[in-house]
C-alpha cells in the first residue's frame, strides 16, 4: 500500500534539474517530523514548510499496488509528448519510507526516469535515475553518494563543510525559506539569508546556488 499526499504535473523548481517538466509525487509521512505543529520544536527537522499528512491533496490517495500508482502517475504526464522523456520526482515527507524496487520497475516499464528528493537518512532502493539528498541537521546519512546534494542553508548543525567530501556529482546551497515558519537561532531576514548563501558559494566554488524558482515564478 502506497500513501500519496498529492501528485501533479509541473516544472522542477530547484537544483540541477530546474525547469524540467515533471510529475511530482509527494508521499505521506516522514521519519524526522510528524508534520504536526505541536511537535515541531522537538522534531529532528524543525524548518519544514510542507504538508505531508494524509492523502487529501490533489490527486492524492492510497494505492494497493505498484502498478496502480504507476498508472496514476502516467495519467498525469501529457499525452503525445514524444520528444521528452517522462520524468517523475518522488518527494515527501520522506519518500524512501515508501518507494521500492517494484514501483521503480513499474515506472521504468512505462518509460519514466525516476528521481527522488530525500533527507538521506533511509537507504535507497536500486534503480533510481536521479538521487538528490538534502541533509537535515545532525541526522546521520545512510546515503553518501548520488547525483545531487542540496543543502538548505544556513543550518547551524549542518554546515556545508560536513558534506563537501561526499561522492555527489553536484553540490547546491539553497537559502532557507523563512516565510512560512519561525525558526529559533536562525536569522529571519530572507534577504540576509540569500546574501549569506550567495557569499558562501562565491567563496567556495564547489557549491552552486539553488533558488526555488517555482516560488519566485508562482507555480506549484
Amino acid at each position: 500500500m502506497y500513501h500519496v499526499k498529492e501528485a501533479f504535473y509541473t516544472l522542477q523548481g530547484e537544483g540541477a534539474q530546474a525547469g524540467r517538466a515533471s510529475v511530482f509525487c509527494r508521499f505521506a509521512g516522514c521519519n524526522l517530523w510528524s508534520g504536526r505543529e505541536a511537535d515541531r520544536e522537538s522534531a529532528k527537522c524543525t524548518f519544514c514548510d510542507t504538508d505531508f499528512i494524509g492523502t487529501s491533496g490533489i490527486n492524492g490517495g492510497r494505492f494497493d499496488t505498484a502498478q496502480a500508482l504507476a498508472d496514476h502517475i502516467t495519467a498525469l504526464w501529457p499525452q503525445g509528448a514524444s520528444h521528452a522523456v517522462p520524468y517523475v520526482v518522488f518527494t515527501g515527507g520522506e519518500p524512501l519510507l515508501q518507494l521500492d524496487s517494484d514501483l521503480i520497475a513499474a515506472l521504468h516499464s512505462k518509460g519514466f526516469e525516476v528521481a527522488v528528493e530525500t533527507n538521506g537518512t533511509v537507504p535507497a532502493p536500486e534503480g533510481i535515475d536521479w538521487l538528490c539528498v538534502s541533509p537535515k541537521g545532525n541526522n546521520p546519512l545512510a546515503i553518501t553518494q548520488g547525483d545531487e546534494l542540496k543543502l538548505v542553508y544556513p543550518q547551524p548543525d549542518a554546515p556545508p563543510e560536513r558534506f563537501a567530501h561526499l561522492a555527489f556529482r553536484h553540490f547546491f546551497l539553497q537559502p532557507m525559506d523563512l516565510s512560512a515558519v519561525a525558526i529559533k537561532h536562525i536569522a529571519t531576514d530572507g534577504a540576509e539569508t540569500v546574501n549569506a548563501t550567495t557569499a558562501y558559494c562565491m567563496a567556495n566554488p564547489q557549491w552552486r546556488l539553488s533558488l526555488q524558482t517555482h516560488k519566485i515564478a508562482g507555480f506549484e
